[in-house]
């Protein structure tokens, strides 16, 4: 979903990434004022860029997963951009997939609304989180097979355009999901489910939680650190058009049945610093250190780019 007062009102025809073009890329400062700047909050940053390309249609990335040097980025249309990069942040063997399967027909943007990632590092496996219907897919390792899906009871009610944005495979099999808008009668707490195993298997398998994120913001991703706790990413709009984006820990212990969590601060990323619709949050390894990437969603407007910025996680003290 994007918060803007450019969002569609009413379906639009959905057009597919072509065959796979060379992605250009940019590199971006975190400040402008000071290029030399990479602390923020808890996190140190790595780098990052701006990713271009002359199909039309690229772009839109509302979540990612980061395999290696592998880079999978879903976009809110039910494409797929996958690529190899390493630390000279030129992409190659660039892949471009339109997702097989899916809601409805697919000629419409709001038919393949596909929000959420998720990965399983030992089969391959990945799963889809689409609004609008609210339903959950899994796809092979290539993403070119659809395998299984669902529609949970428990996200029945969710909204059309607020539905399973943020959601993890975590380590132990079991999956987190946050609703991006509210459910229920306090518009303040987002909906949660941790269901206990692949959703699309067994749906009713799990406990419902809510999740209060910090007042105008809304969860757009989640990610597991090694701890097992969960990194969200969350953003709000302002106006006239201006992102402003946070990331907040979540500990792993607070997610109980019926419970209510909070997270804690870990960074804020808003004007002058460099800013955007950002919506997908992954973690890796590195060296020993915990690495976040964040990449955000242009809305296929030339006001917005797609960044994807890699930071470390500086240790606790």
């Amino acid at each position: 979903m994007i918060l803007s007062p450019f969002a569609a009102l009413q379906p639009e025809w959905r057009y597919t990434l072509g065959p796979a073009r060379p992605i250009i890329t940019g590199t971006v400062a975190l400040d402008s004022r000071d290029p030399n700047r990479t602390k923020l909050g808890k996190l140190t940053y790595l780098g990052g860029v701006r990713l271009m390309s002359r199909d039309a249609v690229f772009g839109g990335f509302s979540d990612l997963a980061v395999i290696g040097d592998r880079f999978v980025l879903l976009s809110d249309r039910g494409g797929i951009v996958d690529f190899r990069m390493g630390k000279d942040w030129q992409p190659r063997d660039v892949r471009f997939v339109d997702l097989p399967g899916g809601p409805g027909l697919g000629w419409s943007t709001h038919e393949r609304d596909s929000e959420s990632l998720a990965h399983d590092p030992a089969t391959g496996k990945f799963w889809v989180g689409f609004e609008v219907v609210n339903e959950i897919w899994r796809y092979g390792p290539d993403l070119r097979t659809s395998e299984r899906h669902v529609a949970p009871p428990a996200m029945a009610k969710w909204s059309e355009t607020g539905g399973p944005e943020s959601m993890v495979r975590l380590a132990d099999g079991s999956f987190v999901v946050l609703s991006e808008l509210s459910a229920g009668k306090n518009p303040r707490l987002r909906d949660g489910i941790l269901f206990s195993g692949d959703p699309t298997e067994a749906p009713r398998h799990g406990f419902r939680f809510s999740y209060r994120p910090p007042r105008g913001y809304a969860p757009t991703a989640l990610a597991e650190l090694p701890d097992g706790d969960l990194l969200v990413l969350l953003r709000r709009f302002r106006m006239p058009f201006r992102f402003d984006s946070r990331i907040e820990r979540i500990a792993r212990a607070a997610i109980r049945p019926g419970a209510t969590v909070s997270g804690s601060e870990v960074a804020a990323l808003a004007a002058p610093l460099i800013h955007d619709n950002f919506e997908g949050i992954a973690v890796t390894r590195e060296n020993g250190a915990t690495i976040v990437w964040i990449v955000s969603d242009d809305n296929q407007l030339m006001l917005q780019r797609s960044l994807l910025l890699k930071f470390r996680l500086d240790p606790e003290r």
